[in-house]
């Protein structure tokens, strides 16, 4: 007997979300599974939202990404944010379960295979230093490293910084949360030279209006990146 199979007799796999008996580790059980809305078929190109009518595959835009300008190229999500899987990325964020690291950079990676590129470097969204030092670790930090070693791609962890601390995005109108956001991260000088010509794969746990990507997706071009596409774990929809 190998030492995963004793290990699995002494301590059988648990479900990351339940933690009821699972036949393989860093999984989902069956209730569980069917409970988190992984995001399917046709998605729109840009946010990754999913969309009605058509196949995975097809190119389409959502209707919020024809009305608001999108500075970043391509974008997908892997879940949408409700049920679950909003159970699970609370979870990460604010429970300690850096564990989840690990499963919910694969849903990413599975997402994002459509945007991926040759020598693209991935980079997460950063927190302030503020907020680091009280949650101790950028959640978006684990699921970008996670991604860019599945990936076999580059991770630049501190590509970009968070120049002032900008609140929570909660309860700020769309326009709020774009102004609000407006100038708040730049690519430190010792990290230009990375990102300069570069495609980069922009990376966080949640996206809501994209205004945290786009004011990201700014400062990356600012720096001289050749591209940016995002990739969210979760994405918050109207319908969902």
């Amino acid at each position: 007997m190998g030492m995963q199979a004793a290990l699995h007799m002494l301590y059988p796999p648990q479900c990351i979300s339940c933690a009821a008996t699972v036949t393989s580790d860093f999984g989902l059980c069956g209730d569980c599974w069917r409970e988190t809305p992984f995001i399917a078929g046709l998605v729109c190109d840009q946010c990754g939202v999913p969309l009605p009518g058509g196949e995975a595959g097809d190119r389409a835009i959502c209707d919020d990404c024809i009305t608001i300008a999108r500075p970043w190229g391509q974008g997908r999500s892997a879940l949408l944010y409700r049920d679950n899987a909003r159970s699970l990325v609370l979870a990460l964020k604010h429970g300690d379960r850096m564990d989840l690291a690990r499963p919910a950079g694969g849903w990413m990676l599975k997402a994002a295979r459509p945007i991926l590129r040759p020598g693209m470097l991935v980079v997460p969204v950063p927190l302030h230093w503020t907020r680091l030092v009280r949650r101790k670790y950028n959640q978006a930090a684990l699921l970008s490293k996670e991604v860019a070693r599945t990936a076999g791609r580059d991770h630049c962890p501190d590509a970009l910084v968070r120049l002032r601390s900008t609140g929570t995005q909660d309860a700020r109108t769309r326009d709020g949360r774009f102004a609000n956001l407006v100038g708040a991260f730049a690519v430190p000088t010792r990290r230009r030279k990375l990102v300069e010509d570069r495609d980069i794969l922009l990376v966080d746990d949640v996206m809501t209006s994209g205004a945290t990507f786009a004011a990201a997706t700014e400062a990356l071009f600012a720096a001289g990146a050749r591209s940016v596409s995002v990739l969210s774990l979760a994405r918050v929809a109207k319908d969902a």
